[in-house]
């Protein structure tokens, strides 16, 4: 007897923690809602996390705020969301190399970003441009190569550092291709991007929500975009992929996290409500394509396996460009 009641037993108990979940999820949020950006006020991270949460919080009928906790290549805020209860009302809003990129550049991270992390949606994303000064003879990557290869060594790119996408992708392609360049190291975007404008390099990689403008009034020219294909927003710049360089992919992605141990259910719920804003045309316009982003706003499973490809990728680049975590 005790054998025929003990699945019984089980399956009634699963249920009532399933119902509990379920009921749990529908009453969210029941107070208060923090959204951490590990970034500082007023970039395009920040701009986004409070257009999202403003419209979450009319949806909820709770508070959403926005907490900025910036340092150490976003690792502070992203530990304080790691370590906090899976209960959904301590969110992560943060760009990929929160899980990404900053495995490879870190010996020990305060956080697991596999484990300590539960992805809800990737927002948006985009390639990044390889762009080059007008002075150039190169119109496409594969020109550009060539150049590289009958002047080896001749070739300066302006990146922002070791792991980020400009020092990755031409380090990449030049160990495939077998040609090289000279990596001339900068301390931002801005002073990377001025430097092939005003010729003191002749090549850098950044995202076209930082370079477009530029792209647009031809202060340099963009000879291709870091991904598979091309993006709407710039259907004259070819991808990496279609220019014969299918390996050289480099996603700068916005995603939201719970903290991970998170109920699927609720994570689904927060998935629903967070899409359903992203995805309103005039939200879209304002806080995705004004920044020169392609709509996501996927599933948490097509999130989850879209970080796997992202990190074996990013592995693949890591070791070519031979960075090493400090």
């Amino acid at each position: 007897m005790l054998q025929r009641l003990l699945p019984v037993t089980l399956l009634s108990a699963m249920l009532s923690v399933l119902t509990a979940f379920s009921v749990f999820a529908q009453s969210f949020p029941s107070q208060t809602v923090r959204v951490v950006v590990p970034y500082a006020a007023g970039g395009s991270t920040d701009v986004l996390a409070r257009a999202l949460s403003r419209e979450l919080s009319t949806g909820w009928g709770q508070a959403v705020l926005v907490e900025n906790i910036p340092g150490a290549d976003s690792t502070i805020g992203a530990s304080k969301v790691a370590n906090a209860a899976p209960d959904g009302h301590t969110l992560l809003l943060t760009i990929d190399p929160t899980v990404v990129g900053n495995r490879f550049l870190f010996k020990k991270l305060p956080y697991d970003p596999d484990k300590n992390l539960t992805p809800i949606t990737m927002l948006a994303r985009s390639g990044s441009f390889v762009f080059v000064h007008p002075s150039v003879p190169a119109k496409n990557l594969r020109e550009l190569v060539e150049m590289a290869r009958a002047a080896p060594g001749k070739i300066a790119y302006g990146s922002v550092g070791r792991g980020t996408p400009a020092h990755l992708v031409l380090e990449t392609i030049g160990k495939r291709e077998g040609v090289s360049f000279i990596h001339v190291p900068y301390k931002g975007v801005a002073p990377a991007t001025t430097a092939v404008v005003s010729g003191e390099v002749s090549v850098s990689v950044a995202s076209p929500a930082a370079t477009g403008a530029m792209v647009r009034a031809g202060k340099v020219r963009a000879i291709a975009i870091t991904s598979p294909s091309r993006t709407k927003l710039f259907p004259d710049v070819p991808s990496t992929a279609e220019s014969g360089y299918p390996y050289a992919i480099s996603w700068i992605w916005f995603g939201l996290f719970a903290p991970g141990g998170t109920s699927a259910q609720l994570v689904e719920r927060i998935n629903r409500d967070a899409t359903a804003i992203l995805k309103r045309p005039e939200f879209t316009a304002k806080y995705i394509s004004a920044f020169s982003l392609d709509l996501v706003a996927n599933s948490p499973a097509e999130f989850a396996e879209a970080i796997r490809t992202d990190v074996a990728n990013v592995a693949e680049m890591v070791k070519a460009a031979a960075v090493r975590p400090e």
